[in-house]
Protein backbone atom coordinates (compact mmCIF):
# COMPACT_ATOMS: atom_id res chain seq x y z
CA UNK A 1 0.00 0.00 0.00
CA UNK A 2 1.21 3.38 -1.04
CA UNK A 3 1.79 5.15 2.61
CA UNK A 4 0.64 8.61 1.55
CA UNK A 5 -2.76 6.30 -0.27
CA UNK A 6 -5.84 9.11 1.21
CA UNK A 7 -2.99 12.27 1.96
CA UNK A 8 -2.16 12.73 -1.28
CA UNK A 9 -5.02 14.74 -2.13
CA UNK A 10 -5.07 16.96 0.58
CA UNK A 11 -1.24 17.93 0.44
CA UNK A 12 0.10 17.36 -3.19
CA UNK A 13 0.26 19.08 -6.27
CA UNK A 14 0.05 23.07 -7.29
CA UNK A 15 -4.06 23.19 -6.44
CA UNK A 16 -2.93 21.77 -2.93
CA UNK A 17 -1.31 24.81 -1.95
CA UNK A 18 -3.58 26.70 -0.01
CA UNK A 19 -4.04 23.53 2.39
CA UNK A 20 -0.26 23.88 2.25
CA UNK A 21 -0.33 27.42 3.55
CA UNK A 22 -2.64 26.38 6.35
CA UNK A 23 -0.89 23.48 7.77
CA UNK A 24 2.22 25.26 7.64
CA UNK A 25 0.68 27.89 9.85
CA UNK A 26 0.90 25.50 12.83
CA UNK A 27 4.39 24.52 11.81
CA UNK A 28 3.95 21.31 9.92
CA UNK A 29 7.00 21.41 7.56
CA UNK A 30 7.12 20.57 3.70
CA UNK A 31 9.07 17.39 4.77
CA UNK A 32 6.34 16.53 7.52
CA UNK A 33 3.93 16.45 4.48
CA UNK A 34 5.55 14.65 2.43
CA UNK A 35 5.27 11.60 4.81
CA UNK A 36 1.98 9.85 5.49
CA UNK A 37 -0.88 11.38 7.74
CA UNK A 38 -1.75 9.37 11.07
CA UNK A 39 -4.62 10.59 13.00
CA UNK A 40 -4.67 10.42 16.33
CA UNK A 41 -8.21 10.39 18.03
CA UNK A 42 -7.62 11.04 21.55
CA UNK A 43 -11.06 10.59 24.17
CA UNK A 44 -9.24 12.59 26.40
CA UNK A 45 -11.38 14.90 28.69
CA UNK A 46 -11.29 16.48 32.25
CA UNK A 47 -14.30 15.30 33.77
CA UNK A 48 -13.74 11.63 35.05
CA UNK A 49 -10.44 9.91 35.94
CA UNK A 50 -10.93 7.48 32.74
CA UNK A 51 -9.35 9.34 30.02
CA UNK A 52 -7.78 12.22 32.50
CA UNK A 53 -4.20 10.43 31.88
CA UNK A 54 -4.91 10.32 27.91
CA UNK A 55 -2.98 13.40 26.71
CA UNK A 56 0.23 12.23 28.17
CA UNK A 57 -0.20 8.73 26.07
CA UNK A 58 -1.32 10.43 22.84
CA UNK A 59 1.72 12.60 23.18
CA UNK A 60 4.07 10.01 23.78
CA UNK A 61 1.64 8.07 20.56
CA UNK A 62 2.72 10.98 18.30
CA UNK A 63 6.50 10.12 19.37
CA UNK A 64 6.05 6.91 18.58
CA UNK A 65 4.69 7.85 14.71
CA UNK A 66 7.59 10.53 14.09
CA UNK A 67 10.26 8.45 15.21
CA UNK A 68 8.83 5.76 12.50
CA UNK A 69 8.40 8.18 9.84
CA UNK A 70 4.97 9.38 9.93
CA UNK A 71 3.12 13.38 10.52
CA UNK A 72 1.00 12.62 13.62
CA UNK A 73 -2.10 14.84 13.78
CA UNK A 74 -3.78 14.63 16.74
CA UNK A 75 -7.51 15.37 17.37
CA UNK A 76 -9.98 15.49 20.45
CA UNK A 77 -13.81 14.02 20.59
CA UNK A 78 -16.27 13.51 23.45
CA UNK A 79 -16.51 10.78 26.24
CA UNK A 80 -19.23 10.40 28.98
CA UNK A 81 -18.47 8.69 32.67
CA UNK A 82 -20.94 6.30 32.94
CA UNK A 83 -19.50 5.99 36.94
CA UNK A 84 -20.59 9.39 37.39
CA UNK A 85 -23.60 9.78 35.95
CA UNK A 86 -24.92 6.22 36.95
CA UNK A 87 -28.50 6.89 38.62
CA UNK A 88 -28.71 10.32 36.65
CA UNK A 89 -30.48 11.90 33.56
CA UNK A 90 -26.91 12.32 32.33
CA UNK A 91 -26.49 8.24 32.22
CA UNK A 92 -28.99 8.91 28.86
CA UNK A 93 -26.23 10.15 27.29
CA UNK A 94 -23.23 7.20 27.62
CA UNK A 95 -24.71 4.54 24.83
CA UNK A 96 -25.77 7.48 22.49
CA UNK A 97 -22.25 9.07 22.99
CA UNK A 98 -20.80 5.65 21.15
CA UNK A 99 -22.57 6.80 18.12
CA UNK A 100 -21.34 10.06 18.27
CA UNK A 101 -17.65 9.62 19.20
CA UNK A 102 -17.47 6.75 16.16
CA UNK A 103 -19.49 9.55 13.97
CA UNK A 104 -17.11 12.26 14.81
CA UNK A 105 -13.38 9.98 14.40
CA UNK A 106 -15.04 8.75 10.95
CA UNK A 107 -15.69 12.16 9.54
CA UNK A 108 -12.45 13.46 11.07
CA UNK A 109 -10.76 10.46 9.16
CA UNK A 110 -12.61 10.89 5.82
CA UNK A 111 -12.30 15.12 6.09
CA UNK A 112 -8.72 15.41 6.89
CA UNK A 113 -7.80 12.10 4.61
CA UNK A 114 -5.51 10.86 7.37
CA UNK A 115 -3.58 7.39 5.98
CA UNK A 116 -3.86 5.49 9.32
CA UNK A 117 -5.24 5.96 12.55
CA UNK A 118 -4.62 5.69 16.06
CA UNK A 119 -7.47 5.78 18.94
CA UNK A 120 -6.71 6.17 22.62
CA UNK A 121 -9.74 5.12 24.58
CA UNK A 122 -10.72 5.07 28.04
CA UNK A 123 -14.14 4.89 29.52
CA UNK A 124 -16.30 2.71 28.16
CA UNK A 125 -17.95 3.52 25.14
CA UNK A 126 -14.76 5.33 23.65
CA UNK A 127 -13.23 1.73 23.53
CA UNK A 128 -16.53 0.30 20.68
CA UNK A 129 -16.67 3.52 19.61
CA UNK A 130 -13.10 3.55 18.12
CA UNK A 131 -13.36 0.24 16.78
CA UNK A 132 -16.67 1.31 14.98
CA UNK A 133 -15.13 3.77 13.27
CA UNK A 134 -11.83 2.00 12.24
CA UNK A 135 -14.37 -0.91 10.67
CA UNK A 136 -16.47 2.03 8.95
CA UNK A 137 -13.67 3.83 7.50
CA UNK A 138 -11.51 0.71 7.03
CA UNK A 139 -7.87 2.03 7.13
CA UNK A 140 -4.92 0.97 8.79
CA UNK A 141 -4.92 1.79 12.43
CA UNK A 142 -5.27 0.40 15.91
CA UNK A 143 -6.61 1.22 19.24
CA UNK A 144 -4.73 1.48 22.60
CA UNK A 145 -6.47 1.64 25.84
CA UNK A 146 -5.43 3.93 28.68
CA UNK A 147 -5.38 1.24 31.06
CA UNK A 148 -6.76 0.03 34.64
CA UNK A 149 -7.07 2.29 37.68
CA UNK A 150 -5.44 0.93 40.29
CA UNK A 151 -7.66 -0.62 43.36
CA UNK A 152 -7.90 1.39 46.28
CA UNK A 153 -7.50 -0.13 49.79
CA UNK A 154 -9.89 0.33 52.43
CA UNK A 155 -9.71 -1.85 55.66
CA UNK A 156 -6.89 -3.67 54.45
CA UNK A 157 -8.90 -5.21 51.36
CA UNK A 158 -8.74 -3.98 47.58
CA UNK A 159 -11.74 -1.71 46.89
CA UNK A 160 -13.37 -0.45 43.80
CA UNK A 161 -16.06 1.66 42.74
CA UNK A 162 -18.00 -1.04 42.81
CA UNK A 163 -17.47 -1.54 46.67
CA UNK A 164 -19.04 2.22 46.96
CA UNK A 165 -21.78 1.96 44.68
CA UNK A 166 -22.51 -1.24 47.06
CA UNK A 167 -22.05 0.95 49.87
CA UNK A 168 -25.00 2.93 49.40
CA UNK A 169 -27.10 0.32 49.67
CA UNK A 170 -25.41 -0.91 52.65
CA UNK A 171 -25.81 2.73 54.09
CA UNK A 172 -29.26 2.92 53.41
CA UNK A 173 -30.09 -0.57 55.15
CA UNK A 174 -28.47 1.08 58.32
CA UNK A 175 -25.54 -1.57 57.80
CA UNK A 176 -23.02 0.81 57.30
CA UNK A 177 -22.14 4.65 59.15
CA UNK A 178 -21.89 7.96 57.20
CA UNK A 179 -18.07 8.37 58.50
CA UNK A 180 -17.64 4.18 56.82
CA UNK A 181 -19.44 5.89 53.27
CA UNK A 182 -17.16 9.00 53.28
CA UNK A 183 -14.32 6.81 53.94
CA UNK A 184 -14.30 4.06 51.03
CA UNK A 185 -15.86 6.88 48.85
CA UNK A 186 -11.99 8.92 49.76
CA UNK A 187 -10.11 5.68 49.13
CA UNK A 188 -11.66 3.78 46.38
CA UNK A 189 -10.19 5.65 43.06
CA UNK A 190 -6.88 6.51 44.05
CA UNK A 191 -5.91 8.23 40.72
CA UNK A 192 -6.12 8.37 37.09
CA UNK A 193 -7.59 4.95 34.94
CA UNK A 194 -11.00 2.96 34.49
CA UNK A 195 -12.90 1.74 36.65
CA UNK A 196 -10.95 -1.90 38.19
CA UNK A 197 -12.71 -4.70 38.10
CA UNK A 198 -13.76 -6.86 34.65
CA UNK A 199 -16.26 -4.46 34.25
CA UNK A 200 -17.20 -2.75 30.81
CA UNK A 201 -13.85 -1.12 30.21
CA UNK A 202 -11.71 -3.38 31.20
CA UNK A 203 -14.00 -6.01 29.36
CA UNK A 204 -13.86 -3.94 26.44
CA UNK A 205 -9.98 -3.87 26.60
CA UNK A 206 -9.76 -7.42 26.66
CA UNK A 207 -11.79 -7.77 23.63
CA UNK A 208 -9.72 -5.13 21.61
CA UNK A 209 -6.41 -7.29 22.15
CA UNK A 210 -8.34 -10.93 21.58
CA UNK A 211 -9.78 -9.86 18.28
CA UNK A 212 -6.50 -8.16 17.35
CA UNK A 213 -7.47 -4.20 17.36
CA UNK A 214 -4.89 -3.93 20.01
CA UNK A 215 -1.35 -5.27 20.18
CA UNK A 216 -1.43 -7.74 22.57
CA UNK A 217 -0.24 -7.58 25.92
CA UNK A 218 -0.23 -3.86 25.39
CA UNK A 219 -3.80 -2.68 26.70
CA UNK A 220 -3.37 -4.43 29.80
CA UNK A 221 -0.75 -2.58 31.38
CA UNK A 222 -2.54 -0.34 34.31
CA UNK A 223 -3.14 3.27 33.37
CA UNK A 224 -0.45 5.28 36.11
CA UNK A 225 2.19 2.33 35.10
CA UNK A 226 5.48 4.00 33.96
CA UNK A 227 5.30 0.89 30.92
CA UNK A 228 2.17 2.73 29.52
CA UNK A 229 4.12 5.42 28.32
CA UNK A 230 6.67 2.51 26.51
CA UNK A 231 3.47 1.14 24.99
CA UNK A 232 2.26 4.09 23.52
CA UNK A 233 5.21 5.08 21.91
CA UNK A 234 5.25 1.52 20.49
CA UNK A 235 1.93 2.05 19.26
CA UNK A 236 3.47 4.38 17.08
CA UNK A 237 5.63 2.55 15.57
CA UNK A 238 2.97 -0.53 14.90
CA UNK A 239 0.76 1.56 12.63
CA UNK A 240 3.50 2.79 10.76
CA UNK A 241 3.86 -1.00 9.95
CA UNK A 242 0.22 -1.18 9.71
CA UNK A 243 0.16 0.77 6.86
CA UNK A 244 3.47 -0.17 4.80
CA UNK A 245 1.64 -3.77 4.95
CA UNK A 246 -1.19 -2.57 3.97
CA UNK A 247 -3.33 -4.23 6.77
CA UNK A 248 -7.12 -3.19 7.01
CA UNK A 249 -9.34 -3.59 9.86
CA UNK A 250 -11.45 -5.47 8.08
CA UNK A 251 -9.13 -8.02 7.46
CA UNK A 252 -8.41 -8.77 11.28
CA UNK A 253 -12.50 -8.36 12.05
CA UNK A 254 -13.34 -12.03 10.81
CA UNK A 255 -16.01 -13.84 12.17
CA UNK A 256 -13.59 -16.36 14.06
CA UNK A 257 -11.69 -13.07 15.69
CA UNK A 258 -15.46 -11.87 17.08
CA UNK A 259 -15.74 -15.78 18.17
CA UNK A 260 -12.11 -15.20 20.32
CA UNK A 261 -13.04 -12.17 21.82
CA UNK A 262 -16.76 -13.38 23.17
CA UNK A 263 -14.35 -16.38 24.59
CA UNK A 264 -12.21 -13.37 26.10
CA UNK A 265 -15.53 -11.97 27.76
CA UNK A 266 -17.03 -15.43 28.49
CA UNK A 267 -14.15 -16.76 30.49
CA UNK A 268 -13.01 -13.76 32.13
CA UNK A 269 -16.82 -12.83 33.66
CA UNK A 270 -16.74 -10.16 31.72
CA UNK A 271 -19.35 -7.28 31.42
CA UNK A 272 -23.02 -8.17 29.47
CA UNK A 273 -22.61 -4.98 27.45
CA UNK A 274 -20.19 -6.78 25.44
CA UNK A 275 -22.98 -8.16 23.80
CA UNK A 276 -23.89 -4.95 22.91
CA UNK A 277 -20.86 -3.76 21.99
CA UNK A 278 -19.27 -6.51 19.50
CA UNK A 279 -22.70 -6.50 17.68
CA UNK A 280 -22.48 -3.10 16.75
CA UNK A 281 -18.89 -4.29 15.97
CA UNK A 282 -20.19 -6.92 13.91
CA UNK A 283 -22.66 -4.49 11.83
CA UNK A 284 -20.33 -2.28 11.15
CA UNK A 285 -17.68 -4.74 9.75
CA UNK A 286 -20.46 -6.56 7.89
CA UNK A 287 -19.99 -9.55 9.29
CA UNK A 288 -23.10 -11.99 10.49
CA UNK A 289 -23.27 -12.26 14.05
CA UNK A 290 -26.57 -13.34 16.18
CA UNK A 291 -27.16 -12.66 19.89
CA UNK A 292 -28.03 -16.57 20.35
CA UNK A 293 -23.75 -16.73 18.90
CA UNK A 294 -22.87 -15.51 22.32
CA UNK A 295 -24.67 -18.59 24.31
CA UNK A 296 -22.96 -20.69 22.17
CA UNK A 297 -19.28 -19.40 22.81
CA UNK A 298 -19.94 -19.02 26.03
CA UNK A 299 -21.16 -22.95 26.52
CA UNK A 300 -17.87 -23.77 25.30
CA UNK A 301 -15.81 -21.93 27.29
CA UNK A 302 -14.46 -22.43 30.62
CA UNK A 303 -14.57 -19.17 33.31
CA UNK A 304 -10.75 -19.12 34.19
CA UNK A 305 -10.24 -15.29 35.36
CA UNK A 306 -11.09 -14.71 39.21
CA UNK A 307 -11.90 -11.01 38.72
CA UNK A 308 -14.42 -8.85 40.62
CA UNK A 309 -17.57 -7.93 40.33
CA UNK A 310 -17.82 -12.09 41.29
CA UNK A 311 -13.94 -12.91 42.02
CA UNK A 312 -11.32 -11.48 43.84
CA UNK A 313 -8.57 -9.33 41.49
CA UNK A 314 -8.63 -6.44 40.27
CA UNK A 315 -7.83 -5.93 36.31
CA UNK A 316 -4.35 -4.64 37.38
CA UNK A 317 -3.82 -8.23 38.89
CA UNK A 318 -4.54 -9.70 35.37
CA UNK A 319 -1.34 -8.01 34.06
CA UNK A 320 0.84 -8.73 37.47
CA UNK A 321 -0.20 -12.43 36.29
CA UNK A 322 1.23 -12.20 32.74
CA UNK A 323 -2.06 -10.40 31.02
CA UNK A 324 -4.14 -11.16 28.58
CA UNK A 325 -1.09 -13.28 26.38
CA UNK A 326 -1.63 -15.39 29.43
CA UNK A 327 -5.66 -15.79 28.85
CA UNK A 328 -4.68 -15.65 25.09
CA UNK A 329 -2.87 -19.26 25.84
CA UNK A 330 -5.23 -20.35 27.77
CA UNK A 331 -8.08 -20.54 24.79
CA UNK A 332 -5.68 -21.79 22.59
CA UNK A 333 -4.67 -24.62 24.87
CA UNK A 334 -8.45 -25.09 25.60
CA UNK A 335 -9.06 -24.66 21.85
CA UNK A 336 -11.35 -22.42 22.79
CA UNK A 337 -10.16 -19.87 20.55
CA UNK A 338 -8.85 -19.49 16.52
CA UNK A 339 -5.03 -18.97 16.91
CA UNK A 340 -4.75 -18.19 12.77
CA UNK A 341 -6.49 -15.00 12.90
CA UNK A 342 -4.69 -11.69 12.13
CA UNK A 343 -3.41 -9.26 14.99
CA UNK A 344 -2.40 -5.89 14.18
CA UNK A 345 0.83 -6.64 15.06
CA UNK A 346 1.37 -8.67 11.66
CA UNK A 347 1.20 -11.74 13.99
CA UNK A 348 -1.50 -14.31 14.28
CA UNK A 349 -3.24 -15.28 17.64
CA UNK A 350 -1.40 -18.19 18.00
CA UNK A 351 1.73 -16.17 17.91
CA UNK A 352 0.82 -13.73 20.37
CA UNK A 353 -0.33 -15.92 22.64
CA UNK A 354 2.64 -18.56 22.21
CA UNK A 355 4.90 -15.75 23.23
CA UNK A 356 2.84 -15.05 26.26
CA UNK A 357 5.25 -15.50 29.81
CA UNK A 358 2.99 -16.53 32.76
CA UNK A 359 4.05 -14.84 36.16
CA UNK A 360 5.05 -18.29 38.53
CA UNK A 361 2.51 -18.84 41.36
CA UNK A 362 -0.32 -16.46 40.09
CA UNK A 363 -3.90 -17.29 41.00
CA UNK A 364 -5.82 -14.46 38.58
CA UNK A 365 -5.82 -17.26 36.00
CA UNK A 366 -6.81 -20.65 36.83
CA UNK A 367 -5.34 -23.79 34.88
CA UNK A 368 -7.57 -24.80 32.31
CA UNK A 369 -8.21 -28.05 34.03
CA UNK A 370 -9.40 -26.89 37.03
CA UNK A 371 -11.66 -23.95 36.23
CA UNK A 372 -13.91 -21.68 38.23
CA UNK A 373 -16.93 -22.38 36.32
CA UNK A 374 -17.15 -25.08 33.43
CA UNK A 375 -19.18 -22.68 31.38
CA UNK A 376 -18.40 -18.72 30.61
CA UNK A 377 -20.74 -15.87 32.75
CA UNK A 378 -22.76 -15.25 29.37
CA UNK A 379 -26.38 -16.33 29.50
CA UNK A 380 -28.72 -15.50 26.20
CA UNK A 381 -32.51 -16.42 27.58
CA UNK A 382 -35.43 -16.41 25.20
CA UNK A 383 -39.24 -16.61 26.27
CA UNK A 384 -42.95 -14.97 26.04
CA UNK A 385 -41.13 -12.02 27.83
CA UNK A 386 -37.53 -11.86 25.19
CA UNK A 387 -39.22 -12.96 22.13
CA UNK A 388 -35.37 -11.50 20.41
CA UNK A 389 -33.42 -12.16 23.46
CA UNK A 390 -32.34 -10.89 26.64
CA UNK A 391 -28.57 -11.18 28.95
CA UNK A 392 -27.74 -12.65 32.14
CA UNK A 393 -24.11 -12.68 33.60
CA UNK A 394 -24.17 -15.59 35.78
CA UNK A 395 -21.34 -16.39 37.75
CA UNK A 396 -21.69 -19.15 39.01
CA UNK A 397 -22.90 -18.18 43.12
CA UNK A 398 -26.65 -17.11 41.77
CA UNK A 399 -29.36 -19.36 41.89
CA UNK A 400 -30.40 -21.28 38.73
CA UNK A 401 -34.46 -20.02 38.88
CA UNK A 402 -36.45 -17.56 40.59
CA UNK A 403 -40.35 -17.15 40.61
CA UNK A 404 -42.22 -14.04 41.42
CA UNK A 405 -44.57 -11.34 41.69
CA UNK A 406 -44.01 -8.41 39.18
CA UNK A 407 -42.70 -5.37 40.70
CA UNK A 408 -43.27 -2.62 37.89
CA UNK A 409 -41.31 0.71 38.02
CA UNK A 410 -41.48 2.83 34.77
CA UNK A 411 -38.01 4.65 35.33
CA UNK A 412 -34.72 3.82 37.33
CA UNK A 413 -35.13 6.70 39.46
CA UNK A 414 -38.57 4.69 40.75
CA UNK A 415 -37.15 1.48 41.36
CA UNK A 416 -34.55 3.30 43.53
CA UNK A 417 -36.52 4.99 45.30
CA UNK A 418 -38.99 1.66 46.45
CA UNK A 419 -35.57 0.00 47.22
CA UNK A 420 -33.61 2.06 49.09
CA UNK A 421 -37.40 3.04 51.25
CA UNK A 422 -37.51 -0.92 51.77
CA UNK A 423 -40.53 -1.46 49.63
CA UNK A 424 -38.67 -4.47 48.16
CA UNK A 425 -39.14 -7.76 49.57
CA UNK A 426 -37.38 -11.28 49.21
CA UNK A 427 -38.84 -13.16 46.42
CA UNK A 428 -39.87 -10.04 43.96
CA UNK A 429 -38.95 -9.30 40.31
CA UNK A 430 -38.06 -5.51 40.28
CA UNK A 431 -38.75 -4.77 36.45
CA UNK A 432 -37.56 -1.39 35.19
CA UNK A 433 -39.21 -0.74 31.41
CA UNK A 434 -38.90 2.30 29.15
CA UNK A 435 -35.17 2.57 29.95
CA UNK A 436 -34.50 0.82 26.24
CA UNK A 437 -32.57 2.13 23.66
CA UNK A 438 -35.34 3.90 22.13
CA UNK A 439 -37.73 4.43 25.03
CA UNK A 440 -34.72 5.32 27.42
CA UNK A 441 -33.54 6.99 25.41
CA UNK A 442 -30.18 5.88 25.54
CA UNK A 443 -30.44 2.51 27.70
CA UNK A 444 -28.83 3.44 30.87
CA UNK A 445 -27.23 1.43 33.30
CA UNK A 446 -28.89 0.20 36.36
CA UNK A 447 -26.03 -0.16 38.79
CA UNK A 448 -26.97 1.92 41.32
CA UNK A 449 -30.38 0.00 41.82
CA UNK A 450 -28.71 -3.44 41.27
CA UNK A 451 -25.91 -2.40 44.16
CA UNK A 452 -28.34 -1.60 45.78
CA UNK A 453 -30.39 -3.88 45.82
CA UNK A 454 -27.29 -6.46 46.61
CA UNK A 455 -26.18 -3.50 49.85
CA UNK A 456 -29.49 -4.31 51.26
CA UNK A 457 -28.90 -7.45 51.69
CA UNK A 458 -31.87 -8.97 48.67
CA UNK A 459 -29.35 -10.45 46.31
CA UNK A 460 -29.53 -13.73 46.62
CA UNK A 461 -33.61 -13.03 46.78
CA UNK A 462 -34.54 -10.69 44.64
CA UNK A 463 -34.47 -10.66 40.86
CA UNK A 464 -34.60 -7.66 38.05
CA UNK A 465 -34.96 -7.57 34.60
CA UNK A 466 -34.84 -4.55 32.23
CA UNK A 467 -34.94 -3.31 28.55
CA UNK A 468 -32.34 -1.04 29.74
CA UNK A 469 -28.34 -2.13 30.74
CA UNK A 470 -26.39 -3.15 33.73
CA UNK A 471 -22.72 -1.77 34.78
CA UNK A 472 -19.93 -4.25 34.18
CA UNK A 473 -19.92 -4.02 38.02
CA UNK A 474 -23.39 -5.61 38.26
CA UNK A 475 -23.70 -9.01 40.07
CA UNK A 476 -26.75 -10.51 41.34
CA UNK A 477 -30.18 -12.63 39.31
CA UNK A 478 -30.09 -9.53 37.01
CA UNK A 479 -31.58 -9.56 33.20
CA UNK A 480 -30.95 -6.78 30.61
CA UNK A 481 -30.89 -5.94 27.14
CA UNK A 482 -34.66 -7.71 26.89
CA UNK A 483 -36.10 -7.45 23.50
CA UNK A 484 -38.09 -5.83 22.11
CA UNK A 485 -38.21 -3.13 24.69
CA UNK A 486 -41.51 -1.63 25.75
CA UNK A 487 -41.17 1.45 23.26
CA UNK A 488 -41.75 -0.83 20.91
CA UNK A 489 -44.23 -2.80 22.45
CA UNK A 490 -42.20 -5.61 23.43
CA UNK A 491 -43.64 -7.67 26.04
CA UNK A 492 -42.28 -6.26 28.69
CA UNK A 493 -44.58 -3.16 27.97
CA UNK A 494 -47.90 -5.78 29.04
CA UNK A 495 -46.50 -6.49 32.59
CA UNK A 496 -48.44 -5.59 35.33
CA UNK A 497 -47.81 -5.56 39.36
CA UNK A 498 -48.00 -8.92 40.57
CA UNK A 499 -47.52 -11.18 37.51
CA UNK A 500 -45.82 -14.13 37.77
CA UNK A 501 -42.12 -14.22 36.25
CA UNK A 502 -40.81 -17.37 36.18
CA UNK A 503 -36.56 -17.25 35.47
CA UNK A 504 -34.51 -20.79 34.41
CA UNK A 505 -31.30 -20.37 33.76
CA UNK A 506 -30.34 -23.35 32.96
CA UNK A 507 -33.57 -23.60 30.45
CA UNK A 508 -32.40 -20.19 29.14
CA UNK A 509 -36.10 -18.95 29.56
CA UNK A 510 -37.41 -15.21 31.25
CA UNK A 511 -41.54 -15.51 31.13
CA UNK A 512 -44.37 -14.29 32.44
CA UNK A 513 -46.90 -16.86 33.17
CA UNK A 514 -49.73 -15.71 31.21
CA UNK A 515 -51.74 -17.39 28.42
CA UNK A 516 -50.41 -16.04 24.72
CA UNK A 517 -54.13 -14.57 24.10
CA UNK A 518 -53.90 -12.65 27.43
CA UNK A 519 -50.25 -11.33 26.63
CA UNK A 520 -52.07 -10.20 22.70
CA UNK A 521 -54.67 -8.94 24.49
CA UNK A 522 -52.60 -6.58 26.45
CA UNK A 523 -50.44 -5.73 23.64
CA UNK A 524 -53.44 -4.64 21.71
CA UNK A 525 -54.68 -2.13 24.33
CA UNK A 526 -51.04 -1.04 24.61
CA UNK A 527 -50.27 2.49 23.39
CA UNK A 528 -47.15 4.25 22.74
CA UNK A 529 -45.51 6.58 25.73
CA UNK A 530 -44.48 9.98 24.14
CA UNK A 531 -40.84 10.14 23.55
CA UNK A 532 -39.24 11.81 26.89
CA UNK A 533 -37.40 14.18 24.09
CA UNK A 534 -39.23 15.84 21.14
CA UNK A 535 -35.88 18.00 19.97
CA UNK A 536 -32.11 18.07 20.49
CA UNK A 537 -29.39 14.96 20.61
CA UNK A 538 -31.44 12.45 22.44
CA UNK A 539 -34.86 12.84 20.05
CA UNK A 540 -32.30 12.26 16.80
CA UNK A 541 -31.05 9.27 18.29
CA UNK A 542 -34.53 7.67 19.54
CA UNK A 543 -35.53 7.75 16.20
CA UNK A 544 -32.60 6.05 14.25
CA UNK A 545 -31.88 3.83 17.36
CA UNK A 546 -31.98 0.07 16.56
CA UNK A 547 -32.83 -3.09 18.96
CA UNK A 548 -30.50 -3.86 21.59
CA UNK A 549 -30.64 -7.38 19.89
CA UNK A 550 -28.85 -5.69 16.37
CA UNK A 551 -26.69 -3.96 19.02
CA UNK A 552 -28.48 -0.35 19.00
CA UNK A 553 -26.30 0.95 16.33
CA UNK A 554 -28.28 3.97 15.07
CA UNK A 555 -29.32 3.20 11.05
CA UNK A 556 -30.78 5.99 8.63
CA UNK A 557 -34.03 5.22 7.82
CA UNK A 558 -34.89 4.10 4.54
CA UNK A 559 -38.20 4.42 2.19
Amino acid sequence: MDPKHRSHGITDGRDRAPARAMFKAIGFSDSDLRQPLIGVANTWIETMPCNFHLRRLAAKVKEGIRAAGGTPMEFNTIAISDGETMGTEGMRASLVSREIIADSIELVCRGQMFDALVCVVGCDKTIPAAAMALARLNIPGLVLYGGTIAAGSYKGKDVTIQDVFEAVGANAAGKMTDAELLDLENVACPGAGACGGQYTANTMSTVMELIGLSPMGFNGVPAMDPRKDEVAFRCGQVVLDLLKRGTLPRQILTRPAFDNAIAGVACTGGSTNAVLHLLALARESGIPLAIDDFQKVSERTPLLADLKPAGRFVAADVDKAGGIPVIAKRLLDGKCADGSTLTVTGRTFAEEANAAVETPGQQVIVALDHPLKATGGLVILHGNLAPEGCVAKISGHERPSHRGPARIFESEEDAMTAVTAKQIKPGDVVVIRNEGPKGGPGMREMLGVTAAIVGEGLGESVALLTDGRFSGATRGLMIGHVAPEAALGGPIAALHEGDAIHIDVKQRVLEVELSDAALRQRLAAWKAPEPRYATGVFAKYAALVSSAAEGAITRPRMH
